[in-house]
């Protein structure tokens, strides 16, 4: 039995990792990831032709559907670039869309609390409250992971994603409770927040907010810090060599708090864009999972800030492509996870290519 289920080729152990795979990884899965799609739309009994198209082309006919692509990749941009650092550093946090969904939350509770009648504060200042709200409380999430790593070595993995579970019932709370719209036909959901109140437009007749500029140039920031600064570079050292780091006098301890604030701060500003944004209101629903999603955005951008932009259109991507699949093509809402679970598995699979190679067995 052992024979039959044997491969022909074994993994070998590379001299050093490969450069060109390392680069090369994420568009060979890409790649493996579209012909599976292919495959799977033939299965369910769909033209595959149309259906990449669906994925591939459609999001990009006109610019009201470039500019929802682009939309979309605001809250993954942001949340991949704070995810980005704590890998970089070792710290698995996993809870980017619980630290999203408090962000949401808190910049929600600010709106609702500014936003009635003879309160006297100016839209701009309120964004910026708002803004602020946001970020303090995707940090404050975070921070509790951190609080517990650092005094119990508890496992951060395990923490962050049951915080997320935690946040997720914080929210549902809040919209049945105080932040209830009073005239909203006792739905969960805040009241709508006022026009002053909302994010400014890029384009004309779309939906894209001020919100992409700001993640791009968040993206440049952190590429700098990341690769230019002491600190940066202190991160990066601790996740790649940690005895190293502690010989150079790195403190693991403060690498623990500033990557995980970093994180926590971007996905809150996420999910500040996304109810002063598209949403214009708190709801339940405010996330569709951007923040477990960021986490493959931030593998496909290498772990790079840059590479986040490219790896938040690409996931972006899928989204449309999975709105689009189930409306044109009568196909069921799971498609888009299915994508995104074939993308990460690809993913993983050739990223083992950069410490291995394969190598053909010999017959006998």
């Amino acid at each position: 039995m052992s024979k039959l289920l044997s491969l022909p080729f074994r993994l070998e152990l590379r001299g050093a990792p490969s450069r060109a795979m390392t680069y090369w990884s994420p568009v060979i899965a890409i790649a493996l990831t579209l012909l599976l799609g292919a495959l799977l739309f033939l299965a369910l009994g769909k033209d595959p032709l149309a259906g990449l198209k669906v994925f591939l082309v459609d999001p990009f006919s006109g610019k009201r559907a470039i500019s929802e692509l682009l939309l979309k990749s605001i809250p993954l941009i942001l949340c991949a670039l704070g995810l980005a650092v704590c890998f970089r550093a070792s710290i698995w946090n996993i809870g980017a869309e619980g630290q999203f969904t408090v962000g949401a939350l808190a910049s929600g509770a600010m709106l609702v609390w500014l936003d009635v009648p003879g309160h006297g504060i100016s839209g701009g200042a309120g964004l910026i409250l708002m803004v602020v709200a946001g970020v303090l409380g995707g940090a404050f999430w975070a921070a509790i992971t951190a609080f517990l790593r650092d005094k119990f070595n508890a496992n951060e993995i395990l923490v962050s994603l049951m915080l997320t579970y935690v946040a997720q019932l914080l929210l549902m709370w809040a919209v049945n409770g105080p932040l209830k719209d009073p005239n909203g036909m006792n739905f969960p959901q805040s009241k709508v927040f006022s026009e002053e109140f909302m994010l400014p437009m890029l384009v004309a007749g779309t939906r894209l907010h001020v919100g992409f500029v700001v993640a791009v140039v968040a993206a440049v920031l952190m590429a700098v810090f990341m690769m230019r600064s002491l600190r940066g570079f202190s991160l990066m050292v601790g996740g790649v060599a940690p005895h190293a780091a502690r010989y150079a006098g790195f403190s693991a301890r403060s690498a623990l708090w500033v990557s995980l604030l970093i994180s926590g701060a971007f996905a809150g500003l996420a999910g500040a864009f996304e109810i002063a944004g598209p949403i214009g209101q708190l709801l339940p629903s405010v996330s569709p999972g951007y923040g477990f999603a960021a986490i493959i955005v931030a593998f496909i951008g290498r772990l790079h800030p840059v590479g986040a932009i490219l790896g938040g259109l690409i996931m972006s991507l899928l989204y449309l492509g999975g709105e689009l699949a189930q409306s044109r093509l009568g196909l069921p809402s799971a498609i888009t996870g299915v994508f995104q679970g074939m993308l990460l598995f690809l993913l993983l699979a050739c990223d083992t290519l950069i410490d291995y190679r394969l190598a053909w067995k010999k017959k006998v």
